[in-house]
């Protein structure tokens, strides 16, 4: 016998709703919830640009100083904030039309930040279109971290050591997510043929990290130049994983051939994270996880008012509604990790015995 698999909801878990989804959508549209709301992303954009300026002038003011290293945690910060905003306009929430919020998003994604677009936009696409769904949804796809029993299992090495232990170790592992969002964005581009814009991501990111080297080490000595990027990768990791991890880890996971209604699949599959207002900046509207897999275009300061729409649909339709505080979240994160990693050991298997079986 080896490690217990977990059972995937199919077809005949959720009873299937016809006209759940036509109906809230029409009281949405009907309370003009998905109008744009420009004056809001300018606001954020003018503070982000601030911010900005105030890290530009804090680093060139100190100089020579390990105190540096507070303006790289601060620049993690705002590049997470920009990440933010990047995702908006790729779900054609900021502008009116669609050309221009797919620039806008290259622009801040790839230019800004320094992830490929074209790379997190199909990721994304394909995880809205199946969240959850085995072998469809690449968010629960193994990297490093395995989100299913059946990928855990077979973890072996240095991989199914780490896999054992993968809740405790999440958080310490994403300080090394924003040297892996980069690398994996630079590998599709690189890699993957006739992606569309190639070159002008390249281009935009080829800059954006020029600036920032030649910023850095002319202006700080070598080891203190490689500590501000590491202490900067490490902060946009961590929060770019702790914003998006509360959002679908620990809840059901969907079968591969498994039939969902569109409104059963987005909300049975989504948590919110409560607090508010500033759950909201803290991570860019994503704390309104179910109403922004029902209405990804839906921009950020309508999404309080969508909830309460939704609420009354699942209550209306039976359906539960996952919501939690952002603490209870993370517990829940890491304790399903921890479950998932149990099928990387044989409860049954003796280490002394598989030892000396090798020998």
């Amino acid at each position: 016998m080896g490690p217990v698999r977990q059972t995937y909801a199919s077809s005949e878990t959720f009873p299937h709703l016809t006209r759940a989804y036509t109906e809230v959508s029409q009281v949405v549209r009907e309370t003009g919830l998905l109008r744009r709301t420009p004056w809001f992303y300018t606001v954020v954009g003018s503070l982000l640009v601030l911010a900005f300026g105030g890290l530009v002038a804090g680093f060139i003011l100190l100089g020579d100083s390990w105190f540096q290293l507070l303006i790289a945690a601060g620049l993690g910060i705002v590049l997470t904030q920009v990440a933010f905003l990047s995702h908006e306009a790729a779900h054609k929430a900021i502008l009116s039309s669609g050309p221009a919020n797919d620039r806008l998003a290259k622009f801040l994604g790839s230019g800004i930040v320094g992830m490929s677009y074209s790379w997190w936009g199909s990721k994304h696409t394909r995880h809205h279109a199946n969240p959850n769904r085995v072998s469809r949804d690449p968010d629960i796809e193994i990297d490093t971290i395995s989100f299913v029993e059946e990928d855990a299992a077979k973890a072996s090495g240095l991989l199914g050591l780490i896999t054992r232990r993968q809740g405790y170790l999440f958080f310490p592992l994403l300080t090394l997510e924003g040297l892996n969002l980069h690398f994996l964005g630079l590998k599709h581009l690189v890699t993957t043929p006739g992606v569309k814009g190639r070159w002008s991501e390249l281009g935009m990111i080829g800059l954006r990290f020029a600036v920032l080297f030649t910023a850095v080490f002319w202006m700080l000595p070598l080891g203190m130049a490689f500590a501000f990027l590491g202490v900067q990768l490490a902060v946009f990791g961590v929060y770019m994983g702790a914003a998006f991890a509360p959002n679908h880890k620990g809840m059901p996971i969907i079968d591969r051939d498994a039939k969902l209604d569109f409104f059963s699949k987005q909300v049975r599959t989504s948590r919110n994270v409560s607090g508010g207002w500033w759950a909201t900046w803290l991570m860019g509207g994503l704390n309104y996880q179910v109403e922004h897999h029902l209405f990804p275009s839906m921009p950020r300061p309508h999404l309080a008012q969508a909830r309460e729409i939704v609420r009354e649909a699942c209550v209306s339709f039976d359906v539960p509604y996952s919501e939690t505080t952002l603490w209870r979240s993370y517990g829940i994160v890491i304790a399903y990790l921890n479950r998932v990693g149990l099928a990387a050991r044989d409860p049954f298997e003796c280490h002394i015995v598989s030892r000396f079986r090798r020998v």
